[in-house]
């Protein structure tokens, strides 16, 4: 009778045993990138790439912007990405300025450029942050020394221009580093102009009267 009371436990614990082993992690993603995925597996987090071995059976097998499909224990999955706000990787909080369109129907903003204020009207049809050779000195360009000399097509007339790198463009709380910038010999354009070498790292959300800019990071 004890014989058979021992081998009952035995094949009891193999069998709990066998459960434990088979059961499924429970897995989350929460960063996807180019090959590679962060995933919460039981509440640790870790980095998977594509065609090397995870923790806990678990496999990047593909990843995209939305989604990524994994292998748990051999069963092949896909799962979208989800929030993680588990203490130490809160959702990253993008800063957000908002302006208001001016007379003309422009938008124009108070920034700065290197730590120094300007005023910046925004245009969509310049390529770089544009300024006037006046404007350039006084916020302590050394562009004539630095830039690199170009021909730039005003409204009515071709001038002598330099392309300069700024260090540092500010609107609000959106701060750029290495922004590539043209200063026009003479005193054109007025006004600085927020050329697309800042507005295309940024989004913009036209909302008619105000103009929403958003960090991507």
């Amino acid at each position: 009778m004890l014989r058979k009371e021992v081998i009952a436990c035995l094949v009891l614990a193999l069998g709990l045993a066998a459960g434990a082993a088979s059961a499924e992690p429970r897995v989350r993603v929460v960063g996807l990138f180019s090959g590679a995925a962060v995933v919460n597996i039981d509440g640790q987090r870790h980095m998977l790439r594509i065609g090397k071995p995870g923790p806990q059976g678990v496999e990047l097998l593909a990843a995209d912007s939305r989604t990524a499909t994994v292998r748990i224990n051999g069963q092949t999955r896909q799962l979208a990405l989800q929030r993680d706000y588990t203490e130490g990787f809160a959702a990253v909080e993008r800063k957000q300025v908002t302006i208001g369109r001016t007379g003309g129907g422009h938008f124009r903003t108070v920034g700065s450029i290197n730590g120094q204020n300007v005023q910046f009207m925004l245009d969509t049809g310049a390529t770089s942050v544009a300024m006037n050779s006046f404007q350039a000195e006084r916020l302590g360009i050394d562009f004539r020394l630095v830039g690199v000399p170009i021909m730039a097509n005003t409204a009515s007339s071709q001038v002598q221009g330099f392309r300069v790198m700024l260090d540092r463009v500010k609107v609000g709380d959106i701060e750029l580093t290495n922004v590539e910038g043209v200063v026009l010999e003479g005193a054109y354009p007025t006004e600085v102009l927020l050329g697309n070498s800042y507005l295309s790292r940024i989004r913009m959300i036209d909302n008619g009267e105000t103009l929403l800019l958003e960090s991507r990071h």
